[in-house]
């Protein structure tokens, strides 16, 4: 069921009548209300999957129970490898298994043996690699006496599976979504109405945005031969704000529609665009990943606690492995050793900033020096996005070098104006709304009812506008 569908239109009323005018006087439930339409989203991907996720949900529930049970380290030890080898053996056979076969029958072509291993042919389950990741944060954070394990399966089960995160996130924890699964919630009409305005942006987002870039980027990477340096670049644009507006759309409407159900989830997306380096940039995109491979990989590497060495080493791991978390393929992997490279400048010269500090706080227009890191640092994710979106690094380099050929002319592109024009509109919206949580959450609230209404009235007209595409959301592949 996609978010940006007719389906989900009327599966989220439904769900939020049930919740607030059917179960809403026993905590108990709702909670099976919420878990049962949770499985129901699921199951109508494809419901053969449903028992591959109840499976890893269970070994996590039970892992959890004995390691935080457990009297001797020698017995915690073993139940956290074990869980964590099984979940991880599951992404493993479904999602690498092909990529380790052909690369290594690629290997031994290099030194002149031919071999033909078979592969596998399965359809990846949409959404392993998220709650797969929420699985293995609740194991570890018992494993390291930061919560102690629930008792209760269904609600474990619902924050493993709540529909809004279940097949791309945010990655939730334990520590910040189950306290609110296990206490009462009490409508708050504020927080619904601020959940309908995230959804509104992120179905913006996603579908006048990100659906209508989609269809220029795909044509000149798919004929990348027919275009010149221009043209190229102007593709590696088109994916550059495609990519954010299906992704950071799915969140928007994710977390909106967790709101309406009285939930916070993880703040995913903070204006990444707007970074001054690469550093900032990671800490602005896909945050609740970037975070979980800091808490759960960077720092129990040692973190920064080497000095450069420490920090330049374990930066290259967490991007390596988070490349690969993103895809099998080479120019996944090669994608997140650039991000690496690209910040070594912000560790090397100890620029790193700490915090997250708004970029022109109070003021309408940044100051030059600001204006032209931002510049850069959206220029170096452009490049890198290339190798994201390239069906091969052969492919991606090719790509890349072409850029800078100014040669012979070449078929022009011929994306209609309207595109630019929302485009602009999008990162002016964007920029004006950049100290809130979503773009256009306050915006408007001081105007007259006519004019607000009236630029909520020409969003939703857009909406229907670009609507019935159903284009699948990017990150849906991971």
């Amino acid at each position: 069921m996609l978010f940006n569908s007719l389906s989900y239109a009327l599966f989220l009323p439904i769900v939020f009548w049930l919740y607030w005018f059917v179960t809403n006087k026993s905590l108990k439930w709702q909670n099976i209300m919420l878990l049962t339409a949770s499985y129901f989203f699921y199951g109508c991907w494809d419901w053969r999957f449903v028992f591959l996720l109840a499976f890893s949900t269970l070994l996590d529930y039970y892992s959890g129970l004995v390691i935080g049970n457990a009297t001797s380290q020698t017995k915690k030890k073993f139940w956290l490898i074990l869980s964590v080898g099984i979940n991880l053996g599951f992404l493993a056979v479904f999602k690498y298994y092909n990529f380790f076969i052909s690369s290594f029958a690629e290997l031994l072509g290099t030194f002149g043996f031919k071999a033909h291993f078979a592969t596998l042919q399965v359809i990846l389950p949409v959404g392993i690699s998220f709650y797969t990741f929420h699985g293995l944060s609740y194991v570890f954070d018992i494993y390291n006496n930061r919560i102690k394990p629930t008792t209760n399966l269904v609600n474990y089960t619902l924050f493993v599976s709540f529909f809004p995160l279940l097949v791309a996130g945010p990655i939730e924890r334990a520590t910040h979504l189950l306290p609110q699964i296990e206490k009462t919630r009490a409508f708050n009409r504020t927080k619904a109405v601020d959940g309908l305005r995230q959804i509104l942006w992120g179905l913006f987002k996603k579908i006048v945005i990100a659906d209508n870039c989609a269809t220029y980027a795909n044509m000149i990477f798919n004929n990348s031969e027919d275009y010149s340096g221009g043209g190229l670049f102007l593709g590696a644009l088109f994916f550059t704000f495609q990519i954010y507006g299906d992704f950071s759309g799915y969140s928007d409407i994710a977390l909106g529609s967790a709101r309406l159900m009285g939930f916070e989830l993880l703040k995913n997306f903070n204006y990444p665009y707007f970074s001054r380096d690469m550093a900032e940039f990671w800490r602005r995109w896909h945050i609740s990943l970037s975070s979980w491979f800091k808490d759960y990989v960077y720092i129990p590497l040692g973190g920064s606690a080497g000095g450069n060495w420490m920090r330049c080493r374990n930066t290259f791991i967490i991007f390596l492995v988070s490349g690969f978390w993103h895809g099998a393929n080479w120019t996944f992997i090669i994608w997140g050793l650039l991000n690496a490279l690209f910040i070594m400048p912000s560790i090397l010269l100890r620029s790193n900033r700490s915090n997250m500090d708004i970029i022109a706080k109070g003021r309408i227009f940044p100051d030059p020096i600001d204006f032209a890191k931002m510049l850069l640092t959206f220029v170096l994710a452009v490049f890198a996005w290339i190798f994201f979106r390239a069906a091969s690094v052969t492919e991606a380099v090719d790509f890349t070098m072409r850029i800078f050929d100014f040669g012979a002319a070449s078929k022009a592109v011929d994306a209609p104006i309207y595109l630019y024009l929302l485009i602009s509109f999008f990162m002016i919206i964007e920029w004006i709304g950049r100290e809130n949580d979503f773009a256009i959450q306050k915006l408007g609230l001081k105007w007259t009812a006519a004019p607000r209404w009236l630029f909520y009235y020409s969003l939703l007209f857009l909406i229907y506008l670009f609507f019935g595409k159903d284009e699948q959301f990017i990150y849906f592949q991971f």
